[in-house]
């Protein structure tokens, strides 16, 4: 794990409090995401014509007018299946978790699996399956059907809602 030395516990302080953790995981995150949606975006806003702005201005729409009612529209009808994308897979982000907490800090008190401050689903499911004393592959073969259908779900009710919003504009 990064940071650590063999034999020893990680060297980072912000890493051993469950709390420090997971805004240390979450900004990671987003310091890894935030370049690739702000291109989509960025496109995306400049794809829409500027007609569209100098008719809202004539028509006296301010400019908080105008984004909300016609460019955020148009944008979402292009970058919604990205941010369905994109949920999706930090749903089941497990490598940024498990390189840099590996789902610590643990709170050993919950169950009789290795539980930690940052874990999400799937790095739950890879400790059921891989570590500690019990592995348990019928199990964590049940979470990870639980997982997908769960992500299913919500993605297949977003796509629905993204194609009313084609329908709208």
């Amino acid at each position: 794990m990064f940071g650590q030395t063999p034999g020893s516990e990680t060297n980072f302080p912000w890493l051993l409090e469950e709390n420090p953790a997971r805004l240390a995981v979450l900004l990671v995150n987003l310091w890894l995401g935030f370049p690739y949606m702000f291109l989509i975006t960025t496109g995306a806003l400049q794809s829409i014509p500027s007609e569209l702005n100098e008719a809202a201005e004539i028509d006296g729409a301010s400019p908080w007018q105008n984004f909300r009612l016609i460019k955020l529209p148009l944008l979402l009808i292009s970058i919604a299946p990205l941010l369905i994308a994109s949920f999706a897979y930090n749903f089941n982000n497990f490598t940024i978790i498990y390189l840099l907490t590996k789902g610590g800090p643990n709170d050993s008190g919950i169950t009789d699996y290795d539980v930690g401050g940052t874990d999400i689903l799937i790095t739950f499911v890879y400790k059921i399956a891989f570590s500690g004393t019990g592995q348990n592959y019928g199990l964590a073969s049940a979470f990870s059907i639980l997982i997908f259908l769960v992500i299913a779900t919500i993605s297949l009710i977003s796509f629905r809602r993204t194609k009313a919003l084609e329908e709208i504009v």
